[in-house]
């Protein structure tokens, strides 16, 4: 989103989302996303256009983004048009013996190996995080996530839209989690590149904060708490300057004033867009709830501490839908009056409040959603199917399924 025009709350919506380039064969990745990323004199670029969508370069090189091309008025038709890239991307990496892989992480990546950068334009930027960060690691080398941008324009839009997504965030992986595994073995939690991503930027812990984003609410209390520290503390470590930008901010929400946006990004990439788009339209429309103070006030919203949302937030990516929510406080900002509620009983609330908003915009997202809600997540179905503790060719052949259900648009579990 491009800051030239003036996008309002929800007039507009930008969605990411990231895959894996494997090999067809041993699922292992696959350096190649320049041979998705040419131009017309067969030269590595870094984004091509594809019609209302686009493709572009991550910091790996075995992993490709799809994206809206550009802002977009509403979420009808996004899941087939991303799934139709999906196939004809699927097609272009046959040729080299290789397909797309879903979810968060890859099961069996050792990064520490496996890494290699994107070496074309842009690179420098990608060896200054190299330099200083060390990207052989999960939280680097091996996620991929759906990134949600939602525009405000002016100060009282950016605090709404701040104070709303800051409550969600917490939850949010009890919708969304895909990553239970890691090298080869169960983690013991359901989103583990959430776990891992919490502890990417300890070396200079203001990059990512808390994860959590601070209770600031104008682009001054932003600049002034978020981004001045964070430049201030990687200085010593970036004298090129090349990471003193407001994309080094890795928190789970990050303002791109430059944009006018704000990017949610604790969202795991799930096993088909339609999954994917499913959950982008619940969590859109549970934030401009929030926003419109249908459930609480803005000043009860703002109100709520980094360090109370940061423990739900823990906990969710531990058992993720299953997790239990007794913060009267926080149950009170979403008109819930109950004692005690589940992560996954609570979106089932919201889902129940919003789901005509959606219908009437969206209707194929109700039944994924559905789904999702009746079944769980996909890192609890996964490992409810298939067993936690498992061996390399049960990990091959469940993940082998999840390429066939990128390929096919189609839910795990959901009958044809």
């Amino acid at each position: 989103m491009v800051n030239s025009t003036p996008y309002h709350l929800f007039d507009v919506v930008g969605i990411e989302l990231e895959y894996m380039i494997v090999d067809a064969s041993t699922l292992d990745v696959r350096p190649i996303s320049h041979h998705l990323l040419k131009d017309a004199q067969n030269e590595p670029v870094s984004e091509i256009e594809h019609g209302r969508t686009a493709w572009s370069n991550e910091l790996t090189h075995h992993v490709i983004e799809l994206k809206t091309n550009g802002p977009r008025a509403s979420l009808a038709g996004l899941a087939e048009d991303f799934q139709l890239q999906i196939q004809v991307i699927n097609k272009q990496l046959a040729t080299d013996g290789a397909r797309l892989l879903p979810t968060a992480m890859h099961p069996w990546m050792n990064p520490d190996r496996e890494m290699q950068l994107w070496p074309y334009d842009y690179s420098p930027v990608y060896e200054a995080f190299h330099k200083v960060f060390d990207c052989r690691g999960h939280g680097w080398a091996n996620l991929q996530s759906m990134h949600i941008n939602l525009p405000f324009c002016g100060d009282e839009e950016f605090a709404r839209l701040h104070a709303a997504i800051r409550l969600v965030l917490p939850i949010l992986p009890g919708l969304a989690a895909s990553s239970p595994w890691i090298e080869g073995k169960f983690s013991g939690v359901l989103d583990k590149r959430l776990d891992v991503y919490a502890n990417n930027s300890r070396k200079i812990p203001s990059v990512a904060g808390r994860v959590i984003p601070e209770a600031v609410f104008s682009r001054q209390e932003y600049d002034q708490q978020i981004f001045q520290p964070m430049f201030a503390e990687i200085a010593p470590f970036d004298p090129d300057g090349f990471l003193q930008d407001e994309f080094l901010n890795s928190r789970g929400a990050i303002a791109r004033f430059e944009r006018g946006a704000i990017e949610i990004r604790v969202i795991d990439v799930q096993e088909c867009p339609l999954a994917d788009v499913a959950i982008a339209a619940l969590t859109i429309a549970v934030v401009k709830k929030l926003v419109a103070e249908d459930w609480s006030p803005l000043l009860a919203q703002k109100r709520m501490d980094v360090e109370t949302l940061r423990s739900l937030f823990d906990a969710t990516i531990q058992t993720a839908e299953q997790t239990a929510l007794s913060d009267a406080g926080y149950l009170d900002l979403f008109g819930i009056q109950l004692p005690s509620i589940t992560v996954g009983e609570l979106w089932r609330t919201l889902f129940d409040q919003v789901k005509e908003e959606i219908r009437t915009v969206a209707p194929e997202l109700i039944s994924p959603m559905e789904f999702i809600l009746s079944h769980g997540s996909l890192a609890r179905r996964m490992t409810s199917i298939y067993g936690e503790n498992l061996s390399r060719n049960e990990l091959h052949a469940i993940y082998e399924l999840l390429a066939n259900c990128l390929e096919g648009g189609q839910l795990l579990g959901a009958k044809e």
